[in-house]
């Protein structure tokens, strides 16, 4: 990309407000619903400048013959629709770390309420280990239906009797 200062002197100042709004310790203060609309906004003005960029870029390779001749021509609208994809990637990272702390706190919320509706404290929740079994049961094979048993009883008996075919010879 070519040097910031260039590209942000050919942003307006409603751009540069953007751009500024996604920098690290403004997305901090944000909350989800700020982010949201944040998030729409970047993408909208991303998508202007990649669609002007394109057009752009198409344009003038009929006049220069070539996409490669063209290029160099086009690399200021390029510059900016970089400078809005960077900032929309940082903003999509903020998003989804809020809507993870967003969904760690309704699960919580959600937990604690169960446990008042039932009556009592309950069990302490443990980590989510992946691991359906409580953290000391012992491991015990899963139960098969009957379909998986008929086949893996074929399947022993194919095996057996192709071993005393061999037997036999």
């Amino acid at each position: 990309m070519a040097d910031m200062d260039a590209v942000t002197q050919a942003l307006g100042e409603a751009e540069l407000a953007v751009i500024r709004r996604t920098g690290a310790e403004a997305l901090a203060g944000l909350t989800e619903d700020e982010l949201i609309d944040l998030h729409a906004r970047v993408r909208r003005a991303r998508n202007k400048y990649t669609g002007q960029y394109r057009r752009q870029a198409g344009a003038r390779v009929a006049e220069a013959g070539a996409r490669g001749a063209a290029r160099p021509r086009n690399r200021r609208a390029a510059d900016r629709a970089e400078v809005f994809e960077a900032a929309l990637a940082r903003v999509s990272a903020a998003l989804a770390r809020a809507a993870r702390r967003s969904a760690a706190e309704l699960r919580s919320d959600r937990l604690a309420a169960a446990r008042a509706a039932r009556g009592g404290p309950g069990p302490e929740v443990e980590a989510d280990t992946g691991d359906p079994r409580p953290s000391g049961a012992a491991a015990r094979p899963p139960v098969k239906s009957t379909g998986r048993q008929k086949r893996d009883a074929s399947s022993v008996a194919a095996g057996a009797r192709r071993q005393a075919r061999r037997d036999s010879r």
